[in-house]
C-alpha cells in the first residue's frame, strides 16, 4: 500500500463509518465493480473517490471525469488524492482539464492542486496556463498568494524561458520574490 493510498483510506475510513462497503471497495481487484460505483445513483462521495482513485492509479480512463471533479473540490485532501491519481492515469485530456481549472478566475481559491499538477505533467499546456494564472494573481490586493507561489515554483521546475517576463514581474512581491529569483535562476539563458 503506497503512502497516497494509505492517506486516502485513513481519511475516508471515518467518513465511511467503517462500513462493509468501504472495506470491499478497498479490497476488490474487480475494475468493473469499481467502475460501476462511479455511475450508480446515490453512492456517497467517499465511495466514488475510492473507486476513482483506484481506477485512476491503475490506468483505467473511466475514472477521468470523477478525478477532475475531485481535483476541483473544496476539500484540499480530496484534491491531493485526485491529482496523484490523474498523474498516474496518464490520460491525454488531463493537461487541458488541469489548465482549465488553474486558469478559471472564479475558482482561484481551489486552483492550488491543478497548478501543481500542471507543473508535474510538463505538458504543452503547462507553461501558458501557469503564466496566465500567475499574471492574473499579481493584481493588487489579490489574496491567493499560495496559488501564485505554486505557479512560480512550477514555472521554475519547468525551466521554460517563456516564463521569464512574468517571473521578473514577481520579483518585487514580498511573499513571492525569493521564489521568483530561484525560478529565474533555473531558466535557460536567452
Amino acid at each position: 500500500m503506497d503512502e497516497e493510498f494509505r492517506s486516502l483510506t485513513d481519511r475516508l475510513g471515518d467518513e465511511a463509518g467503517g462500513s462493509e462497503d468501504f472495506r470491499r471497495l478497498l479490497a476488490t481487484e474487480d475494475a468493473e465493480e469499481l467502475a460501476l460505483v462511479l455511475v450508480e445513483r446515490e453512492r456517497p462521495l467517499w465511495a466514488r473517490e475510492i473507486a476513482a482513485f483506484r481506477l485512476g492509479c491503475g490506468g483505467d480512463r473511466r475514472a477521468f471525469e470523477t478525478l477532475v471533479l475531485l481535483l476541483n473540490h473544496r476539500d484540499p485532501e480530496r484534491c491531493v488524492s485526485a491529482a496523484h491519481a490523474l498523474l498516474l492515469l496518464g490520460d491525454p485530456r488531463t493537461p487541458r482539464a488541469a489548465a482549465a481549472l488553474a486558469t478559471n478566475s472564479l475558482r482561484t481559491g481551489y486552483a492550488l492542486h491543478p497548478v501543481r499538477l500542471l507543473a508535474a505533467l510538463r505538458a504543452p499546456e503547462s507553461v501558458p496556463a501557469l503564466v496566465s494564472t500567475l499574471h492574473r494573481l499579481l493584481a493588487p490586493g489579490e489574496p491567493h498568494w499560495r496559488v501564485a507561489l505554486a505557479c512560480v515554483e512550477g514555472l521554475g521546475s519547468l525551466e521554460d524561458s517563456r516564463a521569464r517576463p512574468v517571473l521578473e514581474a514577481v520579483l518585487p512581491h514580498p511573499r513571492l520574490g525569493a521564489a521568483a529569483e530561484e525560478a529565474l535562476r533555473r531558466l535557460p539563458e536567452g
